[in-house]
């Protein structure tokens, strides 16, 4: 027998059905990852969407990856140059929005899942009366482990996101939907509303930190995220950022932490954090814990931050 909360939840399916879902990636050189990101959304049983990939300026062969997927909900729009990952989603929502989308799902296109992700992300959203939803997110391997179960803002450590469940093993631990405060948008889908009410995605981040920074305005604007378990992606993790470690992620990933705190805490709580963590990334290789060159790269990145963060004024 179908038990209550199985019923509200098919009732809550059939009312998304009007929905129109704006599918919002960005891609730069991903051809190694799109086939099976590619098929993964063909095989949605929730088909009231439309892709909007916004590439840029890729190198390899992404651009005839995408114009051969054989999709009429195929939305491409090529970057002559590298814009950035927040400037890229914002293309892409605004495109969405444009053609009508209720709901906009921001996604990573290195990730693989199955073919109700659509479904039970917007089934969630509806059920739970909430603004924005992700899934549980697993590593892809192992694909046991989780990745995040959405997440919560530190504030005695500087704002840092803490992933829930981050490489726990799945044993059932989360099965059930809970309200967060952070998703990363490797998967999360949002109502239109949302974008009216906090606008779009701070470009001066460029890629990392710029989700951070829209999760954390949706909070202060009171706006619900609920994870949906019954939802599940697995990410390919640092597959096209050249590893955790690279000079790319280490730079962008300390500039957008500094330019999140100095935007946020002001000049001069912002600037004692930052201070912080710079003591913290000298004193690892002092420790043997870390190697001077990616302190150097790191205090790089603060300058940077610091000085996008006071220099530019807030659109």
């Amino acid at each position: 027998m179908t038990n209550d909360r199985d019923t509200r939840q098919e009732m809550a399916t059939r009312e998304i059905v009007p929905g129109k879902v704006g599918v919002v990636t960005v891609t730069y050189n991903s051809g190694v990852v799109l086939q099976d990101f590619l098929r993964c959304l063909s095989h949605q049983t929730y088909q009231n969407f439309v892709v909007i990939a916004i590439d840029n300026a890729s190198k390899d062969d992404t651009l005839e990856r995408l114009h051969s997927w054989n999709s009429p909900n195929l939305v491409l729009l090529a970057n002559s140059d590298n814009q950035g990952v927040a400037a890229g989603n914002n293309q892409g929502i605004r495109v969405a929005l444009a053609s009508g989308c209720e709901y906009v799902l921001l996604i990573n296109n290195d990730v693989v899942f199955g073919p109700d992700l659509l479904r039970s992300l917007l089934s969630g959203l509806i059920f739970q009366s909430c603004y924005l939803a992700t899934p549980l997110i697993y590593f892809h391997e192992p694909p046991t482990s989780i990745w995040a179960a959405g997440g919560e803002f530190q504030p005695f450590l500087g704002y840092r996101v803490n992933h829930h469940g981050v490489n726990e093993t799945d044993v059932g631990q989360y099965n059930h939907p809970r309200k967060i405060q952070y998703a990363p948008t490797c998967c999360v889908l949002i109502r239109r509303e949302v974008f009216e009410r906090i606008g779009l995605m701070d470009e001066r981040y460029f890629v990392y930190s710029d989700d951070v920074d829209f999760m954390y305005r949706a909070l202060l604007a009171g706006l619900s995220m609920f994870l949906i378990p019954e939802a599940k992606l697995w990410h390919k993790v640092n597959g096209l950022t050249g590893g955790k470690h690279s000079d790319f992620t280490l730079y962008y990933a300390t500039r957008g932490r500094t330019l999140f705190l100095c935007k946020h805490l002001g000049k001069v709580r912002g600037t004692l954090w930052t201070w912080i963590y710079l003591t913290f990334y000298w004193l690892k290789p002092l420790l043997g814990r870390d190697t001077w060159h990616r302190a150097v790269v790191r205090r790089a990145g603060t300058r940077s931050g610091r000085k996008i963060a006071f220099e530019r004024v807030e659109p």
